[in-house]
């Protein structure tokens, strides 16, 4: 671990330096992205930290991991599990990085319990716009840029090392799934689930009609587990089983193979497909890029328009407090009738601030999961369905991952997102405003 410790400290180096040799509008050169938003330029400058990669210590006694930032969760899960931990939130994702998942907000079954992915951290490596590397936690001098990382997407600083908490896992998973009839009955079980000692709660909405919280504990033993990894599809089982077997590794993974369920956008669900693709196809990361490769080639949209159909894509997290849940899946159901739709719960530690993204400390939020293209035969203006929820979310006093388009104006957008603490913490660690600003980033597209 030394010679990790030692090569970390080069490569530290090395991009301090890169950084202050920059220009301005400054951008990360790295492989993989989980951003889902066009972008109208490059940066001017960019730094390379595909190399800030490696997991530098597991201390599954003391409940800790130490990782570079820009790690992937599924090298990063290797190797707790390895160690009979994992990270206490793991995003659905294989490809998300660790500093992604905390300057982005990161999700998952486990964050009823523990929070966004930001709130098991304790302690980081910023890389500052002005070549500077600080170390923040939330008793030093950097606090407020520990807890004003989450929702800033890079615009404050990079994430270069993080070392955050783990929590034990005993090698298999057991799930429970629940069927409701009505949205009433199952965002009351989603909270009710929330009070027990289930170790992972999250939902699947397949109508207005059909409805399944799913609840998980960690055991030690069962029957043979399920293998949702190649021609069994896993969130079909959710319908077809009221109890399941996974190991602890395939139940963090069990969206990842058919990307929750948009494989079947790219015909990827067909049996004869997924043997030609082979097991080693099946995963996020692949469907990223034939997403991407048909975002620059516009296959689909021209498609669209030979069929006299209008398409305008939702990918959206949207975060909802409890109370108003039912009101916001009524809405998606009469205005966007994207199904399914997957519903995680979570809350936010009163100990761990987050200013730049709207969670009170005394409620339960239910995160709604969505994304598909919803094709009509009207034409609507750039944007319609996404102003839609964005203006609905904002009414039931919820907020969006920024992570998808966005279409807010400046003042909307900084009514929501904390302009005065954002300001603040730009004008002290970004004085020269080299790297990108939050709305020019995530709405303009900068």
């Amino acid at each position: 671990m030394i010679g990790l410790a030692n090569a970390y400290a080069t490569k530290r180096d090395r991009i301090a330096a890169q950084m202050r040799a920059a220009g301005s509008g400054v951008g990360l050169r790295k492989d993989t992205s989980n951003l889902f938003r066009r972008r109208s330029g490059a940066a001017q400058s960019r730094i390379d930290v595909r190399d800030f990669n490696e997991v530098l210590a597991v201390d599954a006694g003391a409940g800790q991991v130490e990782v570079e930032g820009m790690t992937p969760y599924a090298k990063l899960v290797d190797a707790t599990l390895a160690q009979g931990v994992m990270p206490c939130v793991v995003p659905q994702l294989k490809s998300i990085t660790i500093g992604g998942a905390v300057s982005g907000l990161g999700i998952e079954s486990s964050s009823f319990r523990h929070g966004l992915v930001h709130e098991s951290v304790l302690e980081m490596d910023v890389l500052l716009a002005g070549g500077e590397v600080v170390t923040c936690r939330p008793d030093n001098e950097h606090a407020d840029l520990f807890h004003g990382l989450a929702n800033s997407y890079g615009t404050l600083g990079y994430i270069l090392r993080l070392r955050a908490q783990t929590v034990p896992v005993t090698g298999y998973v057991r799930l429970r799934h629940h069927r409701h009839a009505t949205a009433e009955r199952f965002f009351a079980d989603l909270e009710a689930r929330c009070h027990s000692d289930a170790d992972f709660v999250d939902g699947v909405i397949f109508g207005p009609d059909e409805y399944y919280v799913t609840e998980a504990h960690h055991v030690d033993r069962g029957p043979a587990p399920s293998d949702y990894t190649f021609e069994h599809i896993f969130y079909r089982s959710i319908r077809e089983k009221t109890e399941d077997y996974l190991t602890t590794h395939d139940y963090l993974w069990r969206w990842d193979t058919d990307w929750f369920w948009c494989s079947k956008n790219l015909g990827m669900e067909h049996p004869l497909l997924r043997r030609l693709a082979g097991r080693k196809r099946l995963n996020s990361v692949y469907y990223t890029k034939l997403m991407r490769w048909n975002g620059r080639h516009g296959l689909t949209d021209r498609l669209d328009r030979l069929r006299g159909l209008h398409s305008e894509s939702v990918i959206q997290d949207i975060c909802i407090p409890l109370p108003r849940a039912g009101e916001f899946f009524g809405f998606l159901a009469a205005e966007i009738g994207i199904f399914p739709i997957w519903t995680c719960p979570a809350r936010h530690a009163p100990d761990r601030p987050t200013p730049l993204f709207p969670m009170r400390d005394d409620a339960l939020y239910v995160d709604f999961g969505f994304w598909d293209v919803v094709k009509t035969r009207a034409a609507h203006a750039a944007g319609h369905f996404n102003r839609l929820i964005e203006r609905r979310t904002a009414e039931l006093g919820g907020a969006k991952s920024l992570y998808s388009e966005a279409y807010y104006d400046r003042d909307e957008f900084w009514s929501i997102y904390n302009e005065a603490a954002y300001r603040a913490l730009k004008r002290k660690y970004d004085p020269q405003g080299r790297l990108r600003d939050l709305y020019e980033k995530c709405v303009l597209r900068a």
